[in-house]
């Protein structure tokens, strides 16, 4: 009974975090830019890198939130910037950049190595009631919003449609998912969020609706089983979820092939 009054708000803030990072992860593999949620994530961090440098913690969200716009900018032109040069490339020095700035920044307070490992891990099982509630409202508003447009949004993903203003909405809201995100667990796991349970359901499906399910059931089972792996051991949630995750997905490749070849 103790270890689910324990982990009930963390897993139910998984859950909140698996619903949307797997949609938006289903983007990013569409598009092919598949570092560019861990580029956007490091380059917010910057915002509570800066925040902490200049000993304004308490308005730490306002700092990110002004580099996820400056970033969701960026981002948007991605397009553009591709017909010059590598967009992975570009994406690549970009995070290189961030990060860079981030360890100059926190090089020069106190405790900038535990702040770096808390902007890297976060830890979910800190997550309070009011997190949850605030993720839930945030969430449910980006959620809507792009389920009242998702047709436009994946016209775009799919380069069937060319539009910086509608590139700006989808990288921002994206943006404002991430800020949050960051905060309540870290940048590792956000990335893994976004990114292996959108694989996972690709291995078995091309459909939109199904990725995003099958994605959905992969990420809560790790979800699961790290936390209470964690909590049995004394190990950091963030990076078990991630190797859970990461597992599941070698798993069903190595099935993928096999059948494939099987086939052949």
């Amino acid at each position: 009974m103790e270890i689910l009054n324990i982990l009930f708000i963390p897993f139910i803030g998984c859950v909140l975090l698996i619903l949307l990072h797997t949609y938006f992860g289903v983007h990013v593999l569409e598009r092919g830019i598949i570092f560019v949620d861990l580029t956007l994530a490091q380059f917010i961090s910057i915002g509570a890198a800066t925040a902490i440098y200049l000993g304004k913690e308490t308005s730490q969200s306002f700092y990110t939130v002004l580099l996820a716009i400056v970033g969701a900018l960026i981002l948007s032109a991605s397009k553009k910037i591709a017909r010059v040069v590598y967009i992975e490339a570009f994406i690549g020095v970009l995070y290189i950049f961030s990060f860079a700035a981030s360890i100059l920044l926190l090089d020069r307070t106190p405790h900038g190595l535990e702040e770096l490992k808390n902007i890297l891990n976060g830890n979910i099982l800190w997550i309070t009631g009011r997190d949850l509630f605030t993720m839930f409202i945030l969430y449910t508003i980006i959620g809507t919003f792009h389920f009242a447009y998702r047709k436009k949004f994946f016209a775009l993903s799919k380069g069937t449609e060319n539009s910086y203003f509608w590139e700006f909405l989808f990288f921002l809201s994206f943006a404002m998912m991430l800020v949050n995100s960051i905060r309540i667990a870290g940048i590792l796991q956000v990335f893994s969020f976004l990114i292996i349970p959108a694989l996972i359901g690709k291995l078995t499906t091309q459909q939109p609706p199904k990725i995003i399910l099958r994605g959905w059931i992969a990420g809560l089972i790790a979800s699961i089983a790290g936390m209470i792996v964690s909590y049995k051991l004394d190990i950091s949630t963030s990076s078990l979820i991630v190797t859970f995750l990461s597992i599941t997905f070698f798993v069903m490749l190595g099935v993928k092939m096999r059948t494939q070849q099987k086939v052949s």
